[in-house]
């Protein structure tokens, strides 16, 4: 028999709940156990020590970063996959999507054959006195890279729900598509915008294999927490569980933010 919850009907049978719980356990036990793996004792130190922190704070601050780029070119984007059909617009969104099945090195390698010094723009920006390559812009590309389909698929879904109606609305009353897109579009999709930042700063922060391909691991420069980690693990298992743990800590909190749904503004008033 189907169940009712608080808020109605939930259409669920009971053996979906036990496969569900079986999920459940098949993502919460690793972590369970690299917990009882921890050095508690120890667990401060490890993760104040100097590298710990400054590997911590890079990966914060190209996260940052990243999450901005993401914004500034995934926005554009999805409102151009959600709202204008074009010719090639499905080979368009397969490739911005790429990113999503591709192995991280991949993006890496393709970012380094096209920024290093004999890459494709490398080589122009080597003779204006500008390398990205190795550096901690090298960093916030590659993040930028594997995270900007999260906020694209987000936002562009988002958007499809919401539909255009009341743009269309706003549209017959006179106001201008800049009007339209900043007092209308936006608000409306504010939501899923939010949600796809804080996905696409949650990838970001957990990026390994492309910037460790495109930017190497140097400390303080590049060498984000995920790289931290996997270098301790090679001398020190100890700081690694920590470090794997303090990342988990930072991601989950990070993630927990996209299910917090801020009131959306209301459309009409670009009608006024």
């Amino acid at each position: 028999m189907n169940r009712r919850s608080g808020t109605g009907y939930t259409g669920i049978p009971a053996w979906i709940y036990a496969i569900a719980a079986a999920g459940a356990l098949f993502v919460l036990l690793p972590l369970v156990a690299m917990v009882a793996k921890v050095n508690w004792p120890e667990f401060i130190p490890l993760i104040t020590s100097d590298p710990s922190l400054t590997a911590l704070g890079l990966s914060l601050r190209t996260s940052a970063a990243s999450t901005a780029l993401c914004i500034l070119l995934g926005v554009p984007l999805a409102l151009v996959l959600a709202r204008s059909p074009f010719p090639g617009q499905r080979l368009l969104r397969a490739f911005v999507l790429l990113p999503l099945v591709l192995p991280p090195v991949v993006g890496g390698i393709a970012l380094l054959y096209t920024f290093g010094r004999q890459g494709l723009l490398g080589r122009s920006l080597e003779l204006a006195g500008i390398q990205i390559a190795f550096s901690t812009a090298a960093v916030v590309l590659a993040q930028t890279f594997v995270a900007l389909p999260f906020l694209v698929v987000s936002l562009e879904g988002a958007l499809r729900t919401a539909g255009n109606k009341y743009e269309a609305v706003a549209a017959t009353l006179g106001a201008r598509p800049g009007t339209v897109l900043r007092r209308v579009t936006i608000p409306l999709v504010l939501p899923g915008l939010a949600s796809g930042a804080v996905l696409s700063f949650a990838r970001s922060l957990g990026e390994f294999g492309a910037t460790l391909t495109f930017a190497g691991s140097l400390q303080g420069v590049t060498r984000t927490l995920p790289l931290e980690i996997y270098l301790q693990r090679e001398t020190d298992a100890d700081a690694a569980v920590a470090l794997s743990l303090l990342l988990v800590a930072v991601a989950v909190a990070v993630v927990g933010l996209s299910y917090r749904r801020p009131g959306s503004a209301a459309p009409e008033r670009a009608a006024q």
